[in-house]
């Protein structure tokens, strides 16, 4: 059964393949595609699928004007590209094997095939000479380092914020620096409801052995990020970044036991030795 093609149905064709690469190429903002070889491998693709549907329209419409028996342009691109055997003539190239009525063809190996084969050779000879001979550009090792010391200063400069701290896996800052920053951060933020010796004034004493939420590096932090909304404190995480939440965390516990002038009555449960498993 021949297959039939008509304007209608070649101009839906190539409007899908325009609409699928208009599409491709909106979302280059996203990384894809993501270098020049892609584009161009598309664009090929692209002129390929147009060329085709285009022999196919041709034929269509020169094969009713032409003589009968004269073939046309598509079926002799076709042939030259596929060294097929018509119909007809199989008998010619019949193999004697038979396996359960089932008869083999002595079809020879397309020419297109050859052709493949043939491109990818001088691509694997251009490509050996232009990135490994004469070093024209960077080759995909060079681009794999260089993209590894990127994401390493990257992951340096998240790690300046503390991004990757959460309250899992926060540790407690001792270092001078660091109680400096947290007192900074404190007197800046929290003087307001706490004071600022920590004593408590709308919110609780901060330097006593008694805490509502819990005390230890862990569990202050989490306060600190999430906040009390029920009981009028913020959440911090919106403005403070997790390096600056531990710093000030650490600093609210380097003031244990500071007993500061007036402090407010305690407030929540002990906070004992043997339960800070938090810091």
């Amino acid at each position: 059964m021949k297959l039939k093609f008509n304007s209608t149905k070649i101009s839906f064709l190539v409007l899908f393949v325009l609409s699928f690469f208009s599409q491709v190429f909106a979302q280059s903002e996203t990384g894809f595609p993501p270098n020049y070889y892609d584009i161009i491998a598309l664009l090929l693709l692209f002129i390929v699928i147009l060329v085709f549907t285009g022999l196919i329209y041709f034929e269509e419409i020169t094969g009713k004007s032409t003589s009968k028996g004269k073939p046309s342009l598509f079926s002799r691109l076709k042939k030259s590209l596929s060294s097929s055997v018509p119909v007809e003539q199989e008998e010619e190239i019949l193999l004697d094997h038979d396996y359960d009525g089932i008869k083999e063809l002595d079809n020879r190996i397309p020419p297109w095939y050859n052709y493949l084969f043939y491109v990818t050779i001088v691509f694997g000879i251009v490509y050996m000479l232009y990135y490994h001979v004469f070093s024209s550009d960077k080759s995909m090792y060079d681009e794999y380092k260089e993209e590894m010391h990127t994401a390493q200063i990257q992951k340096e400069e998240l790690e300046k914020t503390g991004t990757f701290i959460n309250a899992e896996n926060v540790k407690l800052l001792t270092s001078p620096a660091d109680l400096s920053s947290g007192k900074s951060i404190f007197e800046a933020n929290c003087v307001a409801c706490h004071r600022k010796d920590a004593g408590g004034l709308v919110g609780p004493n901060l330097t006593d052995d008694y805490w509502i939420h819990g005390g230890g590096i862990k569990n202050i932090f989490h306060t600190i990020s999430e906040g009390v909304p029920q009981k009028g404190m913020i959440s911090w995480k919106t403005q403070l970044n997790p390096k600056q939440i531990q710093e000030v965390a650490s600093y609210v516990i380097s003031l244990h036991g500071t007993n500061p002038e007036n402090p407010k009555p305690p407030q929540g449960t002990i906070w004992k030795e043997d339960e800070k498993n938090n810091e």
